[in-house]
């Protein structure tokens, strides 16, 4: 499985998009709004930039990817208005990988454009906004040098660069059978493989952005972790636990081939704090500024019951969706599953979840991490170069 190519949300706009299914990022993204305020406020206070370069690294689509854009501009135009100076025009790049659904994302732009205009004052007698998309991973270049002021990426870090190497789908030993991702009945490899893709991946990125970032620039991340440094734990793993029956249930009734299980692992992990922090301050272009770590409910805090059927059947249907938005692309290609048998897969999850949830309520863990780009000597009253 090519990540590259094949890893995007569910698009457009229907039951199963991710448009429609992204409660929990909405929510993640709320966790995140004071640090990015307080990380924009630093960032307008110390320099008087005349035209910023903000970058969202894994936009998706949607009415998330636009809301978050809404809130930088507010919180810098307000900043400018406190230090008495121009408002600068926004450069604003919109990243993800190449099958991402820039279509939709880029459909919303007229009414986007408008807001601004009438809501915002924000036109051409006021500052500008240039909007650009620029496809690519981000575990590498995507920008020129010193060109960006802020960047920000919510719930994407978790998602790796590859499988990890030794699980690719056609390695001649299949070491992680009947799970789908690491597992307390995973063996000690599958384990390391799985951390040593992290570290690679995430070095690299913070590489990429050291370079591409100002001297003073400003960064803030969010994605899913966990609290302990086992990856085993349940807050980092259990949701693909729980998928992992669910494409065993269709195993047994002859739906899929279980080797096809066996030799699927999801290109993902959730790191804990420590991992950050070292790989932070191994590469050294960057201070943590903040780290923190807030718990998310699976269903984004949807008011349910799950002591009755009802309530279990609602909050299963809500995850099995927002999962559903988020991983059917990969199951589509390495499964090559038809929309029904599709169907029948995340009704079994919906059930699975259910049940899971009514008797004990586990939760997302979600980093936040505010960093600021080193300099040997910032000079608080120059602009950097842009």
């Amino acid at each position: 499985m090519e990540v590259v190519q094949v890893l995007h949300m569910n698009k457009g706009n229907g039951d199963t998009s991710y448009a429609k299914n992204s409660t929990v990022q909405r929510k993640i993204i709320s966790f995140g709004k004071t640090i990015i305020e307080e990380a924009l406020l630093e960032l307008s206070s110390n320099y008087d930039i005349d035209s910023m370069g903000i970058a969202d690294l894994g936009c998706s689509t949607g009415p998330n990817t636009l809301s978050v854009i809404s809130q930088i501009m507010d919180i810098v135009r307000a900043a400018s208005g406190h230090l008495r100076r121009r408002v600068p025009e926004f450069r604003l790049f919109f990243n993800d990988l190449y099958s991402n659904d820039f279509n939709s994302l880029f459909m919303l732009l007229p009414a986007f454009y408008k807001m601004l205009k009438e809501e915002k004052g924000i036109g051409l007698a006021s500052s500008q906004c240039f909007i650009s998309g620029v496809p690519g991973s981000f575990y590498g270049r995507l920008f020129p040098s010193n060109s960006l002021h802020f960047v920000y990426s919510f719930s994407s870090l978790h998602w790796l660069s590859q499988v990890p190497v030794g699980l690719e789908s056609y390695a001649v030993k299949h070491l992680n059978k009947g799970k789908v991702y690491i597992s307390k009945s995973s063996p000690q490899s599958v384990v390391t493989a799985y951390s040593s893709q992290f570290q690679a991946d995430f070095s690299q990125f913070i590489k990429s952005r050291s370079q591409e970032l100002v001297p003073g620039g400003r960064m803030v991340l969010s994605f899913l972790g966990r609290k302990s440094i086992d990856p085993t734990t349940e807050d980092g793993c259990y949701q693909w636990e729980l998928l992992a029956e669910a494409l065993m249930s269709l195993v047994k009734e002859g739906l899929i081939e279980e080797d096809k299980v066996a030799s699927f692992n999801a290109p993902y992990y959730a790191p804990c704090a420590e991992e950050l922090k070292v790989e932070i301050l191994k590469e050294g272009s960057f201070i943590i500024d903040r780290l923190e770590a807030f718990e998310v409910d699976w269903d984004g805090g949807a008011v349910a019951d799950t002591h009755n059927e009802q309530g279990k059947m609602m909050v299963g249907e809500r995850v099995a969706k927002t999962i559903r938005a988020v991983v059917e692309s990969m199951l589509e290609s390495h499964f090559r599953l038809g929309q029904d048998t599709m169907d029948v897969l995340f009704i079994k999850l919906a059930e699975i979840v259910g049940n899971h949830l009514s008797k004990t309520r586990t939760k997302y863990i979600n980093f936040v991490i505010s960093l600021v780009r080193k300099a040997s000597h910032i000079n608080l009253e120059a602009q950097p170069t842009d």
